[in-house]
Order: C-alpha cells, then sequence, then structure tokens
C-alpha cells in the first residue's frame, strides 16, 4: 500500500510538469475558410442570404473555389469602393477562367466560414486569377478578414507543401 501511494505521489507532479509540453501556441487570427460558388439557376441548390441587402441567391452544392486555392488578400480600391481581392493559385485561375467562360451572367458567391457575405456577376471570363468582389463587411471588418484570410492560407499552403 505503501509503494503504491509513494508512486502515485511522485507521478503525480511529472504528469503536472509534462503536461505543458503538449500545450498549443495561441492563434494571433481567426481560421477563415473562403469558399466561391456558383449561383445555381435551375433552383435545385441552397438558398443563401447575405446579411445586409437581403439578397437571395441559390448556389450549387460544391463549392467551386476553397480557401487551399487563396494564395494572396489584400483590400483594394476600386472606382465603386472598397473591395477584397483574392488572387489564386495557377491552377485555381485555370479553373476560375473556364467556369466564368462558360458561365456569364450568373454570380459567384462568396462565403466565409460558410455564411455568405458577397456576390460577383460573371461578365467576362475571368483570366489574371486575381478576383475582386465586394463583401458586406465594415471597412474595420475587412482589415481583419484579409489578414485572417492571408494568414489561414498561409497555414494550408504550409501542409500543403509539408505533404508533398
Amino acid at each position: 500500500m505503501r509503494v503504491l501511494f509513494f508512486l502515485t505521489a511522485m507521478m503525480a507532479p511529472l504528469a503536472f510538469i509534462f503536461s505543458g509540453c503538449q500545450s498549443k501556441v495561441p492563434m494571433d487570427y481567426s481560421p477563415t475558410h473562403a469558399r466561391l460558388f456558383l449561383e445555381s439557376t435551375d433552383g435545385r441548390g441552397p438558398t443563401k442570404m447575405l446579411p445586409k441587402s437581403g439578397v437571395v441567391i441559390s448556389i450549387g452544392t460544391k463549392a467551386m473555389i476553397t480557401e487551399s486555392d487563396i494564395v494572396n488578400a489584400e483590400v483594394t480600391q476600386v472606382d465603386l469602393g472598397r473591395c477584397l481581392m483574392l488572387q489564386l493559385t495557377p491552377a485555381a485561375t485555370r479553373d476560375l477562367y473556364r467556369l466564368t467562360g462558360s458561365n456569364q451572367g450568373k454570380r459567384l458567391v462568396l462565403t466565409l466560414n460558410d455564411v455568405p457575405v458577397g456576390a460577383r456577376k460573371i461578365d467576362a471570363p475571368f483570366t489574371d486569377g486575381i478576383l475582386y468582389i465586394f463583401v458586406e463587411m465594415t471597412d474595420a471588418q475587412l482589415e481583419d478578414l484579409v489578414r485572417d484570410l492571408k494568414r489561414t492560407s498561409f497555414e494550408i499552403q504550409k501542409d500543403i507543401q509539408r505533404k508533398s
């Protein structure tokens, strides 16, 4: 009985000391999963409502562009105001070109962590892998979003490199 008590008394402090070795570094960003869905004109897909405008759009069930396709995000100023700029990988650039070339007139819907935040009408094929989209957020939220998208993209790209 004394041996069991002695072992327990010795193991408890060691378990406490070594439990700290497995703690994770706190994140300095919120992981943000950005996905672009193509508008569905047959009405079969789920509907999404943009938060401020209340615009309701039926979308396809599969994301056309995902967070793993994004290599950079920036806030940029265009004629109509500040918007989100997404830069895509070369493979996603080719996919986006094909998608936008054959779906002119439809919209791309941006979701962040499955919440719709913006839509962009396809008026011509997107050839350069850069997508400009207005999001229904304040400028301060847009700055935070860009920080989170960049960090999420960096971590995903790092994981892809490590696995290949």
